[in-house]
């Protein structure tokens, strides 16, 4: 089963910066695939999330808010794994 992790980002954001670089450590542990979204490039998503980044979304489901913790992210896959 694959796992679709996106980045909700913007140019310049060290915030996201950060929440990239925990994924990419995770990600070599699962079957995952990791998508950046640049909200500059979309207006509604400028519009909905302007300031509010980055947002991980974990299989569509916004999961983490201006902070990834590699914990809770191991877990949250893990928890996906076992539902399918």
């Amino acid at each position: 089963m694959q796992i679709q992790i996106e980045i909700l980002t913007k140019k310049n954001c060290c915030l996201c910066d950060d929440a990239k670089e925990i994924i990419e450590r995770v990600l070599p542990d699962f079957p995952v695939t990791l998508t950046m979204i640049d909200i500059e490039s979309d207006p509604d998503l400028f519009e909905s999330y302007k300031e509010r980044i980055p947002v991980v979304r974990l299989n569509g489901k916004e999961s983490f808010v201006f902070k990834v913790h590699e914990t809770t992210l191991r877990k949250k896959i893990e928890e996906l794994i076992k539902e399918k």
